[in-house]
């Protein structure tokens, strides 16, 4: 057989997929080999059969131009399955999707960081910043990495490191999705956070806590309350009663920016809304300004103003 057509049959097997095909007289083989490392992210995306409904989300998005000639981007690409998934859990069809533009486009951006980063630049477990706003992040551990998006779903990173000419593409098993939810209205979400939801009300503090911050709130647990009560000899009401308390114990939960759990800084005081400070130490304790210590028992938990970690004691300034 032709060594030519030798080459463009094995190379059209490696892609999966049918692309167009220079000359081979004359050296023509590595020219190819350099048009093919010169497709944009639009055309590598346009080039895998297991991509072909994100390509046709993104032409559907008119997004197809930005992804051919800005950039370097990197793009967390959702494979055919993704969407497959995504469609069942929205209760929608792909028709449906496809017919919002403006939102098809919101979460498109969302996979799209205005920057090329590989696999193994990876900041792994803080926050990243994609072209939509909002944020997520990504955990390495050896070979593989996994994605926790803006409502807290988590996503696998099966393919890495496609090179393309305005950066790099990155294969992923679910959409990610960004926020829905602010600070106050996932606390409502939880049972578990029922006493520090009414403490919020009861200090109007709502409106803040809905706010655009970004901000990190440590949560303490309804156990975390009642421990309080017991620790002060007062009761619920009289707590929720005393604005000014309240107040000032419910903002010394709270930090003036999104701190993830990778990004605490250790050791080091941090300072609070309530303007004092705490200190968490390398096994996830935080210590206030009384020397008590309050464990950590869940952290990163994604809104759309900032982060949150729930706590098992509630902390108290001096």
């Amino acid at each position: 057989m032709n060594t030519c057509l030798t080459r463009r049959a094995v190379l059209i097997g490696s892609l999966g997929g049918s692309v167009a095909l220079a000359g081979c007289g004359g050296g023509g083989g590595n020219q190819w080999l350099g048009a093919l490392a010169q497709q944009n992210i639009a055309q590598v995306v346009a080039s895998r059969s297991d991509l072909s409904v994100l390509s046709d989300a993104i032409s559907k998005a008119d997004l197809t131009t930005t992804l051919s000639t800005g950039g370097p981007f990197t793009l967390f690409a959702p494979n055919n399955d993704a969407f497959v998934a995504l469609l069942g859990e929205l209760g929608t069809t792909k028709d449906a999707l496809f017919a919002d533009k403006a939102l098809l486009s919101a979460v498109l951006k969302y996979h799209v960081l205005n920057a090329t980063v590989r696999a193994a630049d990876i900041p792994s477990g803080k926050a990243i910043e994609p072209l939509a706003g909002g944020f997520f992040k990504i955990e390495t551990q050896g070979s593989s990495a996994r994605i926790t998006d803006g409502r807290n779903r988590v996503t696998n990173i099966v393919a890495t490191d496609i090179t393309a000419q305005n950066g790099v593409v990155h294969v992923i098993d679910r959409v990610l999705l960004p926020a829905n939810k602010d600070i106050v209205q996932t606390a409502q979400g939880v049972p578990t956070l029922s006493i520090l939801v009414e403490a919020v009300v009861a200090a109007d503090l709502v409106a803040t806590l809905k706010g655009p911050g970004p901000f990190t709130v440590f949560a303490p647990s309804n156990d975390a309350f009642v421990a309080l009560l017991s620790e002060l000899g007062i009761t619920k009401d009289a707590l929720l009663a005393d604005k000014a308390l309240l107040t000032k114990v419910l903002t010394y939960h709270v930090l003036p920016k999104r701190v993830l759990k990778a990004e605490i800084p250790l050791n080091s005081p941090i300072a609070t809304v309530q303007g004092q400070s705490i200190t968490i130490n390398s096994s996830l304790q935080i210590i206030d300004q009384r020397g008590r210590t309050s464990g950590i028992s869940a952290t990163d938990i994604f809104n759309t103003n900032g982060v949150v970690h729930l706590i098992d004691k509630v902390l108290l300034p001096s």
